[in-house]
């Protein structure tokens, strides 16, 4: 088993090129096939990586296959299915690989095969099954319709949904699927919706503890509690509270899919009200981490010149990396009402790579009699994969690991930032003990 040590990425810090995706050089295949090739050479003379997902295996796999043992005898259609594996935890990047920039190899395999999904849905589209699971605003609202809610709920908890979801959408039968709630998080906390401000002169330093919250898809249509579990948390400690009038998905769905215009889209609706938000002073936070990566990351590669996404990206913050700046600085309460016990807490990728260390939890056991036990394993959930029932078995077995650590640990609580992922394993548990961090926190101060 291949350890977690940081790639070297030529003894500096590892850093990541802009994604050159408005460029049709970017789409061109006599320039994508031969660096596929290039570096599906130097990750088979590698192999640090074939523990991570299921794509490393199938590339390995498919070369040993070969009577030469040699990339050259695979065949291309494999190079998809490699493709069609990777879901992008950029684990591979941060974490594995001894090549990444600026080492002169310059191996950046996620986002490789993020080009290769983006060729291929430029020249194909993607099925209709995969766009309507990307379609993260447009399925929530039908659904979050009062009287659709709940019969889309009763149906998929039935055996005859789940089949008409495995024959129309290829959803696993045995997948987890989120509740829908009508009474979404922005209605309920809807007295925070605050207008957009007149254009301040510029960035006016938050000092006093001012966020915006962006509720994200999930968060505000199948689990606003964790929304209102933040908002808690946060005025307990001083922090004002508020949301924009209105907010579009964060883009990562169709990151995955490699639908890149969509993102610009998204972009194009979420970065400018924010931005106000920021020069008036405000921070933001999310409380699903590959929301959060997504403003921090991949906007700014994607939108290297855009001065407001730079500016959003510098004041997006994860919720407990957040608390812990404001615990440094004298202004978080610790006055506990009750304990946690034994906690296991899966740390999620897409948090994993922001590089802010486990800061959710040393935010835990700030509350007395805790004990938490730290699994850095990726859950295989990941977006839509760990649904899908062509890669189910596939998902089920990179997340075997966590659930063994979680039924073994003999925890009272298990948790995770990525309720997704928390999902995932504890459907795997003999007995659902998940709990988001946000709502234990809530629970241990008693509010």
């Amino acid at each position: 088993m291949a350890d977690d040590t940081p790639g070297e990425g030529g003894l500096k810090a590892a850093r990541r090129h802009p994604l050159e995706w408005q460029s049709e050089s970017f789409y061109d295949e006599a320039a994508l096939i031969p660096e596929m090739e290039r570096v599906f050479e130097v990750c088979h003379g590698c192999r640090r990586c074939f523990s991570l997902c299921n794509a490393f295996p199938t590339l390995f796999d498919a070369i040993d296959a070969t009577d030469t043992g040699e990339l050259d005898g695979v065949p291309r259609k494999v190079y998809w299915e490699v493709v069609d594996h990777c879901y992008l935890c950029d684990l591979c990047f941060m974490t594995k690989c001894p090549y990444v920039p600026p080492h002169p190899w310059n191996i950046d395999f996620p986002h490789l095969m993020l080009r290769a999904k983006a060729k291929r849905f430029r020249d194909e589209g993607a099925p209709l099954r995969d766009r309507v699971l990307s379609a993260t605003d447009a399925v929530g609202n039908l659904a979050g319709i009062p009287v659709v809610a709940g019969i889309v709920n009763a149906v998929n908890a039935t055996a005859a949904g789940r089949a008409a979801l495995s024959a129309t959408l290829g959803v696993a039968r045995d997948a987890p699927l989120p509740r829908y709630e009508s009474r979404t998080a922005r209605k309920r906390l809807s007295r925070r919706e605050r207008a957009r401000p007149a254009e301040p002169a510029g960035r006016t330093e938050n000092t006093s503890g001012r966020v915006i919250l962006f509720t994200t898809c999930y968060g505000n249509r199948n689990l606003p509690s964790m929304c209102e579990d933040l908002v808690a948390v946060y005025e307990h400690n001083g922090i004002e509270v508020r949301m924009t009038v209105e907010e579009r998905c964060c883009g990562m769905p169709k990151l995955e899919l490699g639908d890149l215009q969509a993102i610009a889209q998204t972009k194009a609706a979420n970065v400018p009200e924010l931005a106000t938000w920021v020069r008036e002073g405000y921070d933001i936070v999310a409380p699903i981490p590959s929301c959060v990566l997504m403003f921090k990351q991949e906007l700014p590669l994607m939108f290297p010149e855009d001065d407001e996404v730079r500016l959003v990206a510098a004041a997006f913050r994860d919720p407990f990396d957040y608390l812990i700046e404001r615990y440094r600085a004298g202004k978080v309460r610790t006055d506990f009402s009750g304990q946690l016990g034994k906690v296991a807490y899966h740390v999620p990728c897409h948090q994993r790579v922001q590089n802010i260390g486990r800061k959710t939890r040393e935010v835990l056991e700030w509350v007395p009699g805790t004990e938490v036990t730290l699994i850095e394993r990726c859950s295989g959930h990941d977006g839509t994969y760990g649904v899908k029932e062509r890669f189910r078995g596939h998902s089920l077995k990179i997340a075997a690991p966590v659930v063994a650590r979680v039924r073994d640990s003999g925890a009272q609580h298990f948790t995770s930032d990525c309720p997704m992922a928390g999902a995932q394993i504890a459907g795997q548990l003999p007995e659902d003990i998940y709990a988001h961090p946000l709502s234990l926190l809530r629970q241990a101060y008693g509010i």
